[in-house]
């Protein structure tokens, strides 16, 4: 489980985040919802201490982030917007140091890459360098870098950017496997149509701040709108009104 409660973060006179809170539960997955610009990078980079926030905290099954940074992170998996991947080393190579970052050696660590390269479709690539990777294949490779140490939680930012049909229905499948077997995910999108097949809760945000949290159906009925999108962007729309009158 994540829980964040009350994240501000301000770069000189600009509010990126303002008393952002909302809980990722396990089993299920959450995401972060909002244009451009509306926070939801900046969020996720507080969660993974990546940035420090100015006020809030976040807690990782119960284990305070600012506190105990190491421990926190090490229930965490975490999916970077530019997968994070090392040119110059082979697949295999990546998830194993992935691995050893969390403590995993030996034949245990041995055994959580090939799961790992399994998980992902990808054993055939294990022996090919990052650097002549399609992008959907430097998905795949990052994500089973960030799944080998199975953590209960995961974290992905906007994973679906760029991907083909086939990279987006192996990354669906797989986070739909991982929410059953009880992990949690807590994923930024901006493609609703992945919002609406993965998503069992939906933090929209707009520029730093929360304004609804709820299911894709819930957003739907309460906005009493058509669909996703439109409850959306009626959301934003309200918002900006709320703002122009005060």
């Amino acid at each position: 489980m994540i829980v964040v409660s009350e994240l501000r973060k301000c770069f000189g006179t600009a509010v990126a985040v303002d008393r952002i809170g909302f809980t990722a539960e396990d089993g299920s997955i959450t995401t972060l919802l909002g244009g451009n610009g509306s926070g939801k990078t900046t969020t996720l980079r507080m969660i993974v201490g990546a940035l420090e926030p100015d006020r809030g905290s976040v807690a990782i099954d119960g284990i305070d982030v600012r506190r105990e940074r190491v421990q926190a992170l090490g229930c965490l998996g975490v999916l970077h917007d530019d997968f994070g991947l090392y040119p110059r080393l082979q697949v295999h190579e990546q998830v194993r140091f992935g691995g050893a970052l969390h403590g995993l050696n030996g034949a245990g660590l041995d055994d959580a890459v090939e799961r790992a390269l399994g998980a992902l479709g990808i054993g055939h690539l294990r022996a090919r360098l990052a650097a002549g990777l399609s992008h959907g294949e430097r998905m795949k490779a990052a994500l089973a870098r960030a799944i080998v140490h199975s953590p209960r939680n995961l974290l992905l930012d906007e994973p679906t950017r760029g991907l083909d049909v086939f990279s987006v229905r192996v990354l669906r499948e797989l986070l739909k496997r991982l929410r059953d077997a009880g992990t949690c995910i807590l994923m930024s999108n901006h493609a609703l149509a992945e919002v609406l097949e993965l998503s069992d809760r939906v933090v929209v945000i707009d520029r730093g701040t929360v304004l609804a949290v709820d299911s894709p159906a819930g957003l739907v009925a309460t906005a009493e709108a058509k669909d996703l999108e439109s409850a959306f962007v009626g959301l934003v729309q309200d918002a900006a009104q709320r703002r122009i009158a005060s």
